[in-house]
């Protein structure tokens, strides 16, 4: 697996995967299977994705993201200090947005590492600048 290969993966999917009455279930699981290498996620996005899954699904739809990880289908990057201090500059800059803690750690994971594409279900990674720069690279569920 090389680097350019994976892909930046946000709550929305994580929860779309699971939760079968969800809308995009079925787009995001097959986005999901299409995907060259496990996804790489952030250690917010999976605490508001195992939140949200419980709440709608309890312990079974929690087990099912948790079978994902242990598994090895998707990666978790572990943040240091110094990527709390830039989640919080970009929090600060994006706060009309607003961008939310989870959508901020997947911005500098995309800084730390150059990846751009992302599977999101969030319509503010159009307008989130990796570096201030770089613009994200979505997958689009409109053309599965």
């Amino acid at each position: 697996m090389t680097i350019g290969e994976v892909v930046l993966i946000d709550t929305g999917p994580l929860i779309a995967m699971v939760d079968k009455a969800d809308p995009f279930h079925s787009r995001c699981v097959s986005a999901f299977r299409s995907l060259k290498a496990s996804p790489l996620t952030t250690w917010p996005c999976l605490t508001e994705a195992f939140y949200m899954l419980g709440e709608l699904r309890g312990w079974k739809g929690q087990k099912t993201l948790l079978s994902f990880l242990t598994r090895g289908s998707i990666h978790i990057h572990p943040a240091t200090e110094s990527e709390i201090s830039r989640i919080a500059e970009l929090m600060e800059k994006y706060k009309d947005t607003p961008m939310d803690f989870s959508d901020a750690s997947l911005v500098v994971l995309a800084e730390l590492t150059g990846l751009r594409k992302i599977f999101t279900l969030d319509s503010d990674f159009y307008l989130y600048r990796i570096n201030g720069k770089e613009t994200f690279d979505v997958i689009s569920l409109s053309t599965l």
